[in-house]
C-alpha cells in the first residue's frame, strides 16, 4: 500500500514550518487569501521560505484571486504548486502553466462527478468541506461516503476537512486518499500551529 502523504496548511510562522518539516510533512500550504485567519502577506511568506528545505513542496493557496495577483506572488515566492480553493474554472487554473491542485468543497446532494470532471489536468483534487462563509479551514468534516461515486482515472485525491489525530486513521482506511491535508486540526489557535499536534497527526498517518 502506498504511503499517504501529508500537507500541513495555513503556515504563518517559520517555527511552524520547521516543526512540520521535522515531523515529516511532505508539503506546506501558504494562504494568500486576505479573508482567512491564516492569511500571510507575500513579505511574511518570503521570511518563512528559507525554513523549507529541498523535497518539501510549497503550495500557495488562492481563492478567486485576480490572475495578476497570482502572477505577482509566483514571481517572488518559489511555489511548487498552486492551490485554487474558490470557483475557478479549469481554464483559469491552467493559465499559469504551473502544477495546480483544485479544491472541491463537498456538500450534501451535490453532483460531485460534474464538479470534478473539468479538472482533469490538475496535479491533484483536494476534497474539502463546503461552508457558506469559509473557503476551507472550517474544522468540519463532510460525509466521506459521498466520494464512493467518483470514477477511476481522476487525478490523485487529497482529503481535507475536519481532520485531526483522532480521526485521520479512519479517514485513510475509508477513503484511501493519495494525501491528507490538515490545518485547524493541528493548531493552538487559528494560524498558530502546535508542534505536538503536528507530530501526533503525522505519526497517526504513518501508522495506518
Amino acid at each position: 500500500m502506498q504511503r499517504t502523504r501529508v500537507k500541513i496548511c495555513g503556515i504563518t510562522r517559520a517555527k511552524d514550518a520547521g516543526a512540520a518539516v521535522e515531523c515529516g510533512a511532505d508539503a506546506l500550504g501558504f494562504v494568500f487569501y486576505p479573508r482567512s485567519p491564516r492569511y500571510l502577506s507575500l513579505e511574511q511568506a518570503l521570511g518563512i521560505q528559507g525554513s523549507v528545505p529541498a523535497f518539501v513542496s510549497k503550495v500557495g493557496l488562492f481563492v478567486d484571486a485576480p490572475a495578476a495577483e497570482v502572477e505577482h506572488v509566483c514571481a517572488r515566492f518559489k511555489l511548487d504548486y498552486l492551490q485554487f480553493h474558490g470557483n475557478e474554472p479549469a481554464e483559469y487554473c491552467e493559465a499559469f502553466e504551473r502544477p495546480y491542485l483544485k479544491a472541491i468543497r463537498v456538500k450534501a446532494d451535490m453532483d460531485l462527478i460534474a464538479a470534478v470532471s473539468p479538472y482533469k489536468t490538475a496535479a491533484a483534487l483536494l476534497l474539502d468541506t463546503w461552508h457558506p462563509q469559509q473557503a476551507g479551514g472550517t474544522g468540519e468534516r463532510f460525509d466521506w461516503s459521498a466520494l464512493q461515486v467518483l470514477p477511476s482515472g481522476l487525478p490523485p485525491l487529497i482529503l481535507a476537512g475536519g481532520l485531526d489525530a483522532s480521526n485521520v486513521r479512519e479517514a485513510i482506511t475509508q477513503v484511501r486518499p493519495y494525501a491528507v491535508d490538515v490545518s485547524s486540526g493541528v493548531e493552538e489557535s487559528p494560524g498558530l500551529k502546535s508542534a505536538s499536534k503536528i507530530g501526533e497527526f503525522i505519526n497517526e498517518v504513518n501508522s495506518v
